[in-house]
């Protein structure tokens, strides 16, 4: 095993925040957020899991307590420094959960972490996210103005109205939303890296940016047992459909081995 996986540095990185930390957890779950995203989307996870998993959200530099820390642009960087502050806490069983730009950002960050750690996770999920070997729908939206910028966050359902209403707000958000649509529209993946993982894919039935069969095209990027659900609900299916989406999660999690 790497030395880096042998030295966990409990609760000692910007990059990742605890919610209900967990003296000795059989498995690790670590959550990746959307574009725009804070680690504390996944707040209310917690104290959902079962005892013995410990939740682990990644906090992106350029929000909340990181606000004064440049925004990362591209995802090679990103994910490299993810993969980073991750190797030390896979010294246990873990799994990746990314929604949207993070399920793109968990595919990346699980890559890395078993060709230079050699830490395999015992699950990938990815959601709200097409196959990312498929082209774009969009390539420009982190090129417009402020004022069209959000205007197409808001029709995705990914942007509180009173955020758009709010000017002085906005010099809060705008930074980190440009920049993290910078990295998923540029972001270029290398073809044939399939992760070894078993890997599922979830989707809302009415997500205006993620067609199902795109969902399901996850399928092609990893050499392990692949699964898809379908959710009801928009991009955001996630915040109405909380439990039931980790009951699923939770049950897949079980025949992880300690």
């Amino acid at each position: 095993m790497s030395p880096a996986l042998t030295r966990p540095r409990r609760f000692g990185s910007a990059w990742l925040k605890w919610y209900r930390p967990v003296l000795a957890p059989r498995l690790r779950l670590i959550c990746l957020p959307y574009a725009g995203g804070t680690a504390g989307a996944f707040h209310s996870w917690a104290d959902r899991l079962p005892a013995n998993v410990e939740l682990v959200a990644v906090q992106y530099p350029g929000r909340q307590d990181r606000f004064q820390e440049p925004c990362v642009e591209e995802m090679a960087p990103l994910a490299d420094h993810i993969a980073q502050e991750l190797a030390p806490y896979c010294d246990r069983p873990f799994a990746l959960f990314g929604h949207s730009m993070g399920a793109a950002v968990g595919y990346e960050v699980a890559l890395r972490l078993e060709a230079r750690y050699g830490a395999r996770p015992q699950h990938l999920f990815v959601s709200g996210h097409a196959s990312p070997l498929l082209p774009r729908g969009h390539r420009d939206v982190h090129l417009r103005d402020e004022e069209s910028m959000l205007e197409w966050f808001g029709e995705l359902g990914a942007m509180d109205p009173a955020v758009l209403a709010d000017k002085e707000l906005r010099p809060l958000v705008v930074p980190s939303l440009r920049a993290d649509l910078r990295l998923i529209e540029t972001y270029r993946p290398a073809p044939h890296r399939p992760v070894s993982a078993p890997l599922t894919s979830y989707v809302g039935d009415a997500d205006p940016g993620v067609d199902p069969d795109d969902a399901a095209a996850w399928s092609e990027l990893t050499s392990g047992e692949f699964s898809f659900r379908v959710f009801p609900g928009g991009h955001f299916y996630l915040s109405d459909q909380e439990t039931e989406l980790l009951a699923d999660i939770t049950e897949r999690l079980e025949g992880a081995p300690a």
